[in-house]
This record gives structure tokens, C-alpha cells and sequence, in this order.
């Protein structure tokens, strides 16, 4: 690109939104943040207020703008498909935000124009990719060091939901992660998904199945269970022990010191996601950056066809959730565009 720093269009001003503008903003070097779109315009404002950015109402309006070399999107799942059929289209960089897109068939729609195109453009938000913790263990399963893979131990708890936070939510907002993590640490395929819930807690809504365990079965034959708890009341925390023929490894401990005095121990629980994940957030934000500024692709990041699997996946899961069935997952064959991607 002609211009040393990489003007960055910010599609959604919501709470992600507003922490993705401070992030361009601040923590991101060779960026620029260079407009902020929301419909709702105050916002939008809002979050570009004391930056350099100029905010809008309308998306469209800053794709393919000539003051906007790439797009950050941090809007709702639904208005994806749209939004990057047309960044496609201009031949701009995106970083999208989980889900790619919220259905699988809308997803593929996605993967089928970026193939079409002929070039990756898009990369899709799991930050886990990124995090020193989960970077570490990708490492140890990819070297042998564990032996051959066998099992994941996953857990995924939030202090508490937003209003109108749904069973399926669990699955599509939460539960897309560990698909992601386990496709990407296990270098497989999701072939099943099964939900069993227990009792729900008392602390969940009324209609929300809170907690749940999703099991997930790998086209290579490991396993994966995923303890799904989003209003434990204490913090965030999101745990992976796999199990291998020859060791184990656990990451996901929890932050801080752990202290010893007057006869108890006692250590910290993360608040939020931001917290947990905010310096894997800047450094998958970095690299994206960086890879756009040349003109490429993060080759450690998940592309387009990561997305659609893992909006398959989510399908299967909310289909096992309703019908307390082993449901297996849908896929279209891979295309050779994003063989080893």
C-alpha cells in the first residue's frame, strides 16, 4: 500500500466496537483508525470521539472508500454476510469478528466469493489463535510431545448473560470458540456435536439451559467435552487440558498470584473476556495488520473456510440441543483454495 499507516474502517460501535477503536486507536502501530460506522450515528460518535475517525451511519459508505485501506467488522452476526460480500467485491483486508456469518449456508455463500475472487481477504475473529497460553499447547500437540491426541477437557463459564440471552446463544456466542479451538488444536474436522444439560442453576433466566455439556467427536477420532456455564456467577474462565498417549497439558489458569495467609489461599478470577483475552486481542490485531499492509494474509489466523466449519458446527449444536441427539455436522467439500489453511 502507498501510505505508511494502514487506514482502518471500524464497521459496529457496540461494546467490541468501542474496545477495537481504543485498541487501532492506541495499541495497534502502522494503524490508523479512519472511520467508525453504526447505524446508530451517535454511537458511532460516540466511540471515534477523540480519535482521528470520522463516523457514519452507513457501512457500505466506507467500504471501497479510498480513505479506507481495510475493515475491522464488530457488528451483530446477521449483517456479516452483506458487509463482506462487498469488502470482497472492492478487494479490501477484513478482520470479522465472530461468527463469519450466523448459518453455514450464508457462510459458504462467503467462502465461494473469496474463492471466486482468487485472493484471501478475510480473517476471522478467534483470538484463542493468538493467546501465548493456547499457542503453547497448539505447539505441544503439533510436535508430539503429548503423543497422539486423544482428548480435550474443555470449560467455558461467564459471571452472568446480557438480557435476552437464549439457549441457543450459548452455542452460536460461546460455545464457537471451543469448536474453533478444537478444529485448529486438533488439525480435524467437527464429524458430531451431542448437548446434555442438567439441571439449570438458579442464577440462569427463566427458559435458559444453563449450564450444558457439548460433546464433540473429531473426524480423527479424539474426543472433546465442553462444560458451557454462562452465569456462574464468580468471573470468566475458559480452561483446555488436552489429553494425549504420553502426557497431558492444561492452560486457562487463572490470573494473578495465588496467595497463602492466615491459613487460606486465595487468587483472582478474571472479570471478562477483554480481560482474559485483551493481549491475545492485540496481537492477533497486530499481525492482522501488519499482513494487510503487505498486501497478504495471517497464515496463523482462521480464514473464511475456519468460519463456515465452525457455522456448521454451531448448527449441529443447536439441532443436538433440541432434540437431546447425536447430531452430525454438514460439511461442503473443502476447496483446494484453502487446502493447509
Amino acid at each position: 500500500m502507498e501510505h505508511k499507516e494502514l487506514r482502518v474502517g471500524l464497521i459496529g460501535a457496540g461494546r467490541m466496537g468501542a474496545d477495537h477503536a481504543l485498541r487501532l486507536d492506541q495499541r495497534i502501530s502502522g494503524v490508523r483508525l479512519a472511520a467508525v460506522a453504526d447505524p446508530d450515528l451517535d454511537r458511532a460518535k460516540q466511540v471515534a470521539d477523540g480519535t482521528a475517525a470520522r463516523a457514519v451511519a452507513d457501512p457500505f459508505e466506507i467500504i471501497g472508500d479510498s480513505g479506507v485501506d481495510a475493515l475491522v467488522i464488530a457488528s451483530p452476526g446477521e449483517v456479516h454476510e452483506p458487509l463482506l460480500l462487498a469488502a470482497i467485491d472492492n478487494d479490501v483486508p477484513v478482520l470479522c469478528e465472530k461468527p463469519l456469518t450466523p448459518d453455514a449456508k450464508s457462510s459458504l455463500r462467503v467462502v465461494e466469493a473469496e474463492e471466486a475472487r482468487g485472493k484471501r481477504l478475510v480473517q476471522v475473529g478467534f483470538m484463542r489463535r493468538f493467546d501465548v497460553e493456547y499457542a503453547e499447547l497448539k505447539r505441544l500437540l503439533d510436535t508430539g510431545d503429548l503423543g497422539a491426541p486423544l482428548m480435550l477437557h474443555c470449560v467455558h463459564r461467564n459471571a452472568a448473560t446480557p438480557p435476552g440471552f437464549t439457549s441457543e446463544m450459548m452455542i452460536y456466542d460461546s460455545v464457537v470458540h471451543e469448536f474453533d479451538t478444537a478444529r485448529w488444536l486438533l488439525d480435524s474436522e467437527i464429524s458430531a456435536v451431542t448437548v446434555r444439560a442438567p439441571r439449570s442453576s438458579s442464577a440462569a433466566p427463566a427458559g435458559l439451559l444453563d449450564p450444558q455439556i457439548v460433546t464433540i467427536e473429531t473426524a480423527r477420532g479424539a474426543v472433546v467435552d465442553v462444560e458451557i456455564f454462562v452465569n456462574c456467577g464468580f468471573g470468566y474462565q475458559v480452561r483446555c487440558e488436552a489429553v494425549g498417549e504420553q502426557g497431558t497439558a492444561l492452560v486457562g489458569g487463572d490470573s494473578g498470584p495465588v496467595i497463602h495467609r492466615s491459613g487460606q489461599w486465595s487468587g483472582v478470577v478474571t472479570a471478562d473476556f477483554r480481560e482474559r483475552f485483551g493481549a491475545a486481542f492485540d496481537h492477533e490485531f497486530q499481525r492482522w495488520a501488519d499482513a494487510a499492509h503487505q498486501g497478504e494474509v495471517d497464515s496463523a489466523a482462521a480464514d473464511v473456510w475456519d468460519g463456515y466449519a465452525a457455522a456448521a458446527a454451531c448448527e449441529a449444536g443447536v439441532h443436538a440441543q433440541v432434540s437431546g441427539e447425536r447430531t452430525e455436522v454438514e460439511l461442503a467439500e473443502r476447496p483446494d483454495f484453502y487446502a493447509g489453511g
